[in-house]
């Protein structure tokens, strides 16, 4: 299993945590692709239209990292001090 987790505007949009099966030999990538395909509020949040930065296990990660079982996946919007 996966955990994703989002976070600022995500997390308000989809909750702050879900699990999700681990696909062997998929990528960060084919991830978000398979959530926006589940339409809705994933469609909408995790949308090729937003720029999203992404982590695996607590590392920035691009979207060609190759998942594992037990990953934690994190998706956030870019962040801007002030």
């Amino acid at each position: 299993m996966l955990t994703l987790k989002y976070f600022a505007r995500l997390r308000e949009q989809l909750g702050a945590q879900e699990e999700r099966p681990c696909v062997p030999g998929q990528s960060l990538g084919q991830l978000r692709d398979a959530l926006i395909a589940q339409g809705g509020a994933h469609a909408e949040a995790l949308s090729r239209a937003h720029f999203l930065r992404c982590a695996v296990n607590q590392q920035m990660a691009d979207e060609s990292a190759l998942l594992h079982d037990g990953d934690e996946v994190a998706f956030f919007p870019p962040v801007t001090g002030g």
